[in-house]
């Protein structure tokens, strides 16, 4: 923390001369290295953890503080102080600060609401446990659903043999299919919504989609779980948990922070309003700023009416959102000069990742950049991916929304729906793992999870290539 703090202070006295310049970043006169701290802090988040465990959970911060640092001060020493402080400010408050306020506010208010009681797990009940988790994580958050309906769901099965498969279909279906309907579901679509992209935008054009992969999903575990459920010897005689009289909630009160968390962020996009603070460059806007103001008093309001029992009970700590705090505050400031760069086009030094993307007569390939996003949010993380190729396809709003829709909609699908690849292609995945193993559940490898991703979702994938993004 200390290392973290000399850094801040350093860069804040390098690029203070300058504060009052702006300065547009030429993506098409930059070179490729100016890439490598994005690419490093993303491959450290993918490889760190599984290669040195201890090390990355003590010191993810100065790792991440590092590469910010391999991006801002040769910045700044070669483009000047001014153009390193604007493209600061311009990420911190276009984008970065929404981002984890309402982060923030989905993990804290959904870490404020336990479900007590006790469900036996029979494959009717897990497919409408996961159908419902489907549902909210649209409107709470991949997060904040999986926050909220795993620990029930690991209770319901814990009379069970085998029950790893119960949380694999959890990651595949609550912590990413769930999220595509809403910038609301996951980061990725709430980068768009930050963007420009109309909040509705999503649920119109991969509506289908996301009920073919859902359903098949279900369908698909429904099938499974029948097999296993079936088998002789896979229900305990003695159930660890007791039963209880019925189903309830306690903390029920932050079902209504959710409420207002959905209200906040639809007042943001649908009220237009003239005025507008202009720092440095970058245009903030009074509904935003009143939302991300609102969400902060919803998150400091769920701190104070939920009682410490219901945060014992889901064993609630800071940890994990301040890890994402951390890591994103570097990815946002890495992926500066590779945005530039793809904007550039095939101008820029990006210009193959381009042309692998686009078709002979110059239009967006769909299926192209379904794939192309859906493999790097496989194993770096989706947020970014979803940005990455936002701004490749152009980064016009307007453009993506209409001409481009097709386009838009294989970025969206892509990013939300292949982060279930792999452990690491979305926050959610690793909580998951995290509770369940903590919970007694023997989860499968990281390769032994892609085994089970590659047998079940891709070719569900594959499927949907042929009917949507051709």
């Amino acid at each position: 923390m200390k290392t973290t703090r000399w850094a801040a202070a350093w860069l804040l006295l390098a690029v203070w001369p300058g504060l009052a310049a702006a300065a547009d970043i030429d993506g098409s006169k930059l070179s490729a290295l100016w890439g490598v701290p994005f690419a490093g802090i993303l491959l450290c988040i993918a490889l760190m953890p599984l290669l040195a465990p201890i090390f990355w959970h003590h010191h993810f911060g100065k790792v991440a503080a590092a590469w910010s640092l391999a991006f801002l001060v040769p910045f700044a020493v070669t483009f000047g102080a001014g153009a390193a402080a604007t493209s600061f400010v311009h990420a911190a408050l276009a984008e970065y600060i929404p981002f984890v306020i309402l982060l923030t506010a989905l993990f804290t208010v959904a870490g404020g609401i336990h479900i007590r009681g006790n469900l036996h797990g029979s494959p009717g009940l897990n497919t409408a446990i996961l159908a419902i988790g489907a549902f909210l994580a649209s409107f709470m958050g991949t997060t904040g659903a999986s926050m909220l309906m795993i620990r029930p769901l690991i209770r319901a099965n814990d009379n069970r043999t085998h029950k790893a498969h119960v949380v694999v279909f959890f990651i595949f279906i609550v912590s990413n299919a769930g999220g595509s309907l809403t910038p609301l579901g996951d980061p990725p679509l709430f980068l768009g919504f930050l963007k420009g992209v109309d909040f509705f935008w999503t649920v119109k054009h991969i509506f289908p989609e996301t009920l073919f992969l859902v359903g098949a999903l279900l369908a698909i575990f429904y099938v499974l779980d029948s097999w296993y459920y079936h088998r002789r010897e896979e229900v305990l005689a003695v159930d660890p948990t007791p039963d209880t009289r019925g189903i309830g909630f306690d903390g029920a009160g932050n079902f209504w922070l959710l409420a207002a968390i959905v209200g906040l962020v639809l007042m943001s996009g649908f009220w237009k309003s003239p005025v507008s603070f202009n720092i440095m460059g970058t245009d903030v806007g009074l509904p935003g700023l009143l939302r991300d103001a609102g969400l902060i008093a919803v998150t400091l309001l769920s701190l104070k009416i939920t009682a410490d029992k219901v945060h014992q009970d889901n064993q609630f700590s800071w940890g994990p959102m301040a890890e994402v705090a951390k890591l994103f505050a570097g990815i946002f400031l890495t992926i500066i000069p590779v945005i530039a760069m793809l904007k550039a086009g095939v101008n820029g030094p990006f210009g193959p990742v381009v042309a692998a993307v686009t078709r002979p007569d110059g239009s967006p390939d769909p299926a192209m950049y379904f794939w192309a996003t859906g493999a790097l949010s496989s194993f770096l993380d989706n947020a970014p991916t979803y940005l990455v190729f936002f701004n490749t396809a152009g980064g016009d709003p307007a453009v993506l929304m209409t001409t481009l829709a097709p386009t838009l909609a294989a970025i969206s699908a892509g990013a939300v729906f292949m982060g279930a690849n792999t452990y690491i292609g979305n926050a959610p995945n690793l909580m998951v793992k995290a509770i369940a193993e903590d919970r007694g559940v023997k989860m499968p490898s990281f390769f032994g999870y892609m085994a089970w991703s590659g047998a079940v979702l891709i070719p569900l994938f594959i499927a949907m290539t042929f009917i949507w993004f051709r």
